[in-house]
């Protein structure tokens, strides 16, 4: 991924603050979550707003509150995914600054205004940082291990990419698009893309009411997810680098053995259908290939492209 330098906003007041509230099955949590907003809102100088997105609640019933000038209410007719919800509340949103809060009361919205206080130092985006996780001890394995991957091969400024807290200018999504579970990676495309970035602790409790949506194929999904974002931030402008050193790899190999058995056959009469391990250097040879070439394809796609953008 390119690094693009880009200016940094220096703005002191917003006409609008939207906080964006994604959530399925949150019934008892939400009239506490979003009494807690109304005061911590009540304290801030700008205007502001709830943007709550019911991603096909089943307990919508139980739910009472109306909306207002304050709170926004969309609901999707079934489940899309927290990724949908998240650009379903930015569409119906109207802020120049958003917020992204999860609805289990693990996030505390007093850290709104420190939120809020560093973006107005000129950052861009502020992610949430959770020192003590309030989490189960499956989720901090994985975003431990997520955390550590991501570290090793692309060194990004974060820590804890997975903190569904975080703030931002609107202009940071000009060039990002919500789809999928893409949405983990937004810190990720914000710094790449040259943002400024910053990370702040914040609080995480444990959560009071229901249960958590992470599960054992969320933790599968999860991990696909973070091969994805590899590829997508190191090799979307270069896929030539990395198909050709896994193609270029196996052909190696299979070169290697079947030379070795030409060798055998030559020298000291090996025959060779005593020797069953040529199918498997034929085969790597014949993947290896293909694995090259589909780099040579993902280079004229990406050529193409740039071409197209540039007239």
């Amino acid at each position: 991924m390119k690094f693009i330098k880009r200016p940094v906003s220096q703005l002191t007041c917003y006409k609008m603050i939207s906080i964006i509230i994604p959530f399925h099955n949150e019934a008892e949590s939400l009239p506490t979550l979003i009494n807690q907003l109304i005061k911590v809102g009540n304290n801030l100088k700008d205007s502001w707003e709830i943007v709550l997105v019911d991603d096909g609640s089943i307990d919508s019933p139980k739910f009472k509150v109306q909306s207002s000038k304050l709170i926004k209410i969309i609901s999707h007719r079934k489940r899309l995914g927290k990724g949908q919800a998240l650009k379903t509340g930015i569409e119906n949103s109207s802020g120049e600054i958003i917020v992204f809060m999860d609805a289990d009361l693990q996030d505390d919205p007093k850290d709104l205004l420190r939120f809020l206080k560093k973006i107005k130092q000129g950052f861009d985006f502020v992610n949430g940082l959770r020192k003590k996780r309030g989490d189960s001890f499956i989720i901090k394995i994985y975003s431990f291990l997520a955390a550590k991957f991501l570290k090793i091969f692309l060194h990004p400024p974060f820590h804890d990419i997975n903190c569904g807290f975080k703030a931002f200018r609107r202009q940071v999504l000009k060039d990002f698009v919500f789809y999928g579970n893409n949405f983990r990676f937004f810190p990720l495309a914000v710094y790449y893309q040259g943002f400024k970035v910053a990370e702040i602790p914040v609080a995480n409790h444990p959560r009071k009411y229901g249960q958590s949506k992470f599960g054992s194929t969320k933790l599968f999904i999860g991990t696909i997810d973070i091969l994805t974002a590899y590829f997508l931030y190191r090799f979307s402008e270069k896929p030539l680098h990395f198909f050709g050193l896994i193609g270029g790899g196996l052909f190696l190999i299979g070169f290697l053995i079947n030379f070795y058995l030409t060798l055998e056959r030559l020298f000291f009469n090996v025959l060779l259908y005593r020797r069953p391990i040529l199918f498997l250097g034929i085969l790597l040879i014949i993947v290896g290939i293909q694995v090259v070439m589909t780099g040579v394809i993902g280079e004229l796609v990406v050529y193409l492209n740039k071409k197209n953008n540039k007239s």
